[in-house]
């Protein structure tokens, strides 16, 4: 199966501004032609769309990377079983995505982008496919977990330790998804804020989002003795991509939890590296973790921490994460891992490149926003 890239971006570069529309379009005739399938979906659709938006892109940018690409592909096939996603389905996706393109051009679209469309979604749908049914083998498509802790640090956050009821085959700096019982089929992705432990607990830092449907039941509505859902575990961002033996890690706000999981895994590694912890907040009481990340520093022995704050009028420095690693003339001559909001990661990655940070060196999930789902491609 020979998928032709140039036409596929060249495609792409006609409906990319309307890209909304696509979605639009898609979902609309999807529902329409397709209507047994509007239940696995969330209500509100909004966020669908951006979902849909990231998947497309991330594939239409990559398909040179045919491991990476792989990966990716891979895991969305994982993530989607949790939908109840079957190989039946995937038809369907395919021609309403052609259509919605097509539909969408400006009148430019020819044939051959049908086809090329077509022979991209069939070895995106084998690959899925494939991958979904050996996961199937030996994990389920979603794990019941159990609220065994629920700690509010913050007016905005809270520390929620989970119980699932298997074990969870993650790895320390990955995320998943949780669904909450106050909002059925709605899914927010979480770091997980530990390494793998003996006793199989996940610890989540949840920062209440303002309107947000998951992150206020998590904070305000839940308590021990809750149940939860757990999506199968994504990301990369972990420990093995680092190749130095001096890390700087970077957190904006709760963007903390997946560096403190790489951080408490590391305790473990027989070269253990020196680590410098630069956690940015915006007030110095949003530093929710300090307790925590003593007996870390205490148990680690090659761990720095600074805490850096940007908005607080009684602070008399005030600076993020990255001003407070020049401030400290740390030089980042390892590797440097970034975790926090998309604009933080955007501009501390911005920064350290005018450092001279290597790119190779500058670890993020970049996105890790919501994990696509089913309709995403």
């Amino acid at each position: 199966m020979t998928i032709d890239i140039g036409l596929i971006r060249h495609s792409w570069s006609l409906v990319e501004s309307a890209a909304d529309k696509v979605a639009m379009h898609f979902y609309g005739r999807l529902f329409a032609n397709h209507p047994h399938i509007r239940e696995m979906f969330p209500p509100a659709m909004d966020i669908q769309r951006d979902r849909l938006l990231h998947a497309l892109t991330q594939v239409v940018l990559n398909l040179e990377d045919g491991e990476g690409l792989g990966d990716y592909l891979g895991q969305l096939a994982r993530d989607h079983r949790k939908y109840g996603v079957r190989p039946e389905h995937y038809p369907a996706v395919g021609s309403c995505l052609v259509a919605a393109m097509r539909a969408n051009a400006g009148g430019a679209w020819r044939p051959a982008y049908d086809e090329a469309w077509t022979t991209a979604y069939n070895y995106i749908a084998e690959v899925m496919i494939q991958a979904a049914e050996e996961d199937a083998a030996h994990t389920p498509p979603a794990w019941v977990g159990t609220v065994v802790g629920h700690e509010i640090r913050t007016p905005e956050i809270a520390v929620v330790t989970v119980r699932p009821d298997q074990p969870y085959p993650f790895r320390a700096g990955q995320y998943a998804t949780l669904q909450s019982a106050h909002w059925p089929r709605v899914w927010r992705p979480y770091s997980i804020a530990n390494a793998p432990r003996q006793d199989n607990l996940l610890t989540f830092h949840v920062r209440m989002v303002p309107g947000g449907w998951v992150s206020t039941a998590l904070m305000h509505h839940t308590r021990p003795g809750d149940s939860v859902l757990l999506g199968p575990p994504r990301g990369s961002l972990v420990l093995d991509r680092a190749r130095t033996s001096h890390l700087v890690f970077i957190a904006g706000g709760t963007g903390l939890a997946p560096l403190k999981a790489l951080i408490e895994e590391s305790v473990w590694v027989p070269d253990r590296p020196a680590i410098d912890l630069f956690h940015g907040v915006r007030r110095n009481e949003d530093a929710y973790d300090r307790e925590d990340l003593n007996r870390l520093r205490a148990q680690h022995r090659r761990l720095r921490i600074v805490h850096a704050v940007s908005d607080d009028p009684d602070q008399w420095r005030r600076q993020n994460a990255v001003d407070a690693l020049e401030y400290h003339r740390i030089i980042p001559d390892g590797d440097v891992f970034v975790c926090g909001s998309a604009d933080m990661v955007r501009v501390t990655t911005g920064r350290l490149l005018g450092m001279g940070v290597p790119y190779d060196r500058i670890h993020t999930e970049f996105v890790p926003g919501p994990a696509p789902t089913f309709a995403a491609l």
